[in-house]
């Protein structure tokens, strides 16, 4: 018997209305590199089962990692729930499922990886990041494989098995006036997919890149932002904004704005958990809810938000598929209660080069890493970044010099009314601890920098 088979009969005895029981088994490995050298190597095997109980209306919680406790965890739940206010809006847990097949989002290789061939990944990623000009070198490297059921009492029962790697490197160099660096980072769900090479040659370009810049004057330039700094932008500027409880209380920029016009006609956001190689791809959600490819921005206009079945119920509607469990460094977990989130937010490929994109550029910068990304003023859609590394002047369609740091504060609107340019050179892009996204660079007119 499973683990959420065990949680449900006895959540029955309890005759509790509904109980939702998500089993994760993951098995996790880490590799750290610190001062050009890997420092550390860590091998996890956990499990986790969460349980969430509704009885007349109200729904509680808890979690064990121990199995042998599965049936106290459902009675600390049930002798909770009595506490908990009750949510006349909720409806039901699902109770059917349609899923498909989705390619490149299990491995193998990748389940059964050993701590030595992660260590000679990692040890290729810093390799290949090593040269004259690099001082020092950090980063890390994420392994994790993934087995997940979801049970409820409705008859729902579906389970899913998934792989992920992720590497980043960060090259440091003090030649020149001031110390400078560059990121290299890849993200895939099988082995085969992922180069180590890539990751240490992207960061040692960027930094040597970056060595010996020169201030950047504080007026208005052509930005081109480089799908890395495109995800940081997508993960803690846009989401938000196509949250339908952030839609539904008014604290989007966007709150007045569905079926208008938000951005310029070639621009597309899909949140898309179809895609191969996606990092957050999946079949279903975390509560059972069959995934489907949703346009945010469809050519320029607001279609849709993202919801899970908590927040669409409250607002009398049906979830989109987009509740969320994450596990850290990637993948799901078992968490009692899910929140909503985006799958894999995406932008539509468009069909310049990046290089194109430069040599069209008479007055710009060029922005491969965004820092201390927030939101100002979500409301109004006002933002603050600073870029510290990876910039590049560029001067009547050639880059000149590398850039010293600046600070950007500007608006998701306007942004959106100015982009003059969509790469076709969309890749995954994870930031740490955030949205997964896959995202070409893009070109964005009249945004003024601040020299720092």
């Amino acid at each position: 018997m499973s683990a959420c088979e065990r949680a449900l009969i006895h959540a029955k005895k309890l005759n509790v209305d509904e109980c939702e029981a998500i089993f994760a088994t993951r098995k996790i490995i880490t590799v750290r590199i610190t001062d050009s050298e890997i420092a550390e190597i860590k091998q996890n095997q956990e499990q986790n089962l969460g349980i969430r109980l509704i009885y007349q209306k109200r729904v509680s919680s808890a979690q064990t990692r121990i199995i042998e406790d599965i049936e106290k965890a459902v009675e600390y739940a049930y002798s909770t729930n009595l506490l908990v206010k009750p949510r006349n809006f909720w409806k039901h847990l699902p109770s059917e499922l349609t899923t498909q097949r989705i390619d490149g989002t299990y491995d193998k290789k990748l389940e059964e990886i050993s701590g030595e061939k992660a260590i000679d990944t990692a040890q290729e990623m810093i390799n290949s990041s090593i040269g004259d000009k690099i001082t020092s070198i950090s980063g890390s490297l994420n392994i994790v494989s993934e087995k997940i059921e979801i049970e409820n009492s409705n008859g729902l029962n579906c389970n899913d098995k998934a792989t992920y790697i992720s590497g980043m490197i960060n090259a440091e160099s003090d030649i020149g006036n001031i110390p400078v660096s560059g990121i290299g980072q890849e993200s895939f769900r099988t082995l085969d997919s992922f180069s180590p090479e890539k990751i240490g040659n992207d960061a040692k370009e960027m930094c040597v890149g970056s060595i010996n810049p020169v201030s950047c004057k504080p007026e208005e330039y052509s930005i081109i932002v480089e799908p890395y700094s495109v995800g940081e932008l997508l993960a803690f500027v846009f989401a938000s904004n196509f949250n339908l409880k952030t839609f539904s209380e008014k604290r989007s920029c966007f709150a007045n704005n569905l079926n208008q016009t938000v951005a310029v006609e070639n621009f597309s956001l899909i949140d898309d958990p179809h895609a191969p190689e996606g990092i957050g791809s999946k079949p279903f959600d975390d509560e059972g809810v069959s995934t489907t490819q949703n346009y945010f921005i469809e050519d320029g206009v607001f279609k849709n938000t993202y919801s899970d079945l908590f927040n669409a119920f409250k607002e009398d509607k049906e979830s989109s598929g987009n509740a969320s469990r994450p596990g850290s460094p990637m993948g799901r977990d078992a968490e009692p209660f899910p929140f909503p989130a985006p799958h894999n937010l995406k932008i539509k490929e468009g069909d310049m080069s990046q290089e194109e994109m430069i040599q069209d550029t008479k007055h710009g910068l060029l922005v491969g890493r965004l820092w201390y990304t927030y939101a100002v003023n979500p409301i109004k859609g006002d933002f603050s970044c600073t870029a510290r590394s990876g910039i590049r002047i560029i001067e009547k369609g050639e880059i000149k010099n590398p850039g010293k740091s600046v600070r950007i504060i500007h608006n998701l609107p306007i942004m959106l009314q100015n982009i003059s340019g969509i790469g076709n050179n969309q890749k995954n892009v994870l930031q740490w601890a955030s949205l997964p996204s896959i995202t070409p660079s893009l070109r964005v007119e009249g945004i003024r920098v601040t020299p720092i």
